[in-house]
């Protein structure tokens, strides 16, 4: 009897193993592996959601400058921690009004819903443009910010705001490096 049962429930448990798995596996592609951030495809999603629902919404889109400089001068590991740190300030600065996603490369972005209850544009600039540490010794680290409030948009569009940050963040490289412009 007891071997009849136990038979009987392998398939479930094998199932409930497999399940795991894939649900593990699904979070895992919702997260960049280097920096632990929302992938491009999981932010935008839960970044159209916000856009939509909080009428005070800001989109920021930042931009490593002379990230390939770091890469070639002090190799790839460098990079990774350039990379990483950055992502833990952006997420930081969002705390919990907001969500941080890498979209690549050296690009990353944010929605926060409440901005005034963040340290504000400045601060997100003074702290990506702190130096990082890595094998003994100190990265420069600057980077251009851009963004776009929902209250700046005819309709709340994700498309609309992140156009209009990228066009913020590249009138702020056009300024010079380390700038934020919105």
């Amino acid at each position: 009897m007891d071997t009849q049962l136990i038979a009987a429930g392998l398939p479930s448990l094998g199932w409930a193993v497999h399940g795991g798995l894939l649900l593990r596996r699904l979070a895992t592609a919702r997260r960049d592996p280097l920096t632990g951030l929302h992938t491009r495809a999981d932010w935008t999603t839960r970044a159209e959601h916000l856009l939509a629902k909080h009428s005070g919404a800001l989109v920021v889109l930042v931009d490593l400058d002379d990230f390939k400089a770091v890469n070639d001068t002090h190799g790839h590991a460098a990079g990774d921690t350039v990379l990483t740190a950055t992502a833990h300030r952006l997420s930081t600065w969002c705390g919990p009004h907001g969500i941080a996603a890498r979209l690549g490369g050296d690009e990353f972005a944010a929605i926060v819903t409440s901005p005034d209850h963040t340290a504000g544009l400045d601060a997100l600039r003074r702290v990506l443009a702190q130096p990082v540490e890595h094998g003994g010794r100190t990265l420069p680290v600057s980077a251009s910010v851009g963004s776009c409030h929902r209250t700046d948009l005819p309709m709340p569009s994700l498309t609309d705001a992140l156009s209009a940050a990228d066009a913020a963040m590249y009138a702020a490289k056009g300024h010079g490096r380390r700038n934020t412009h919105h």
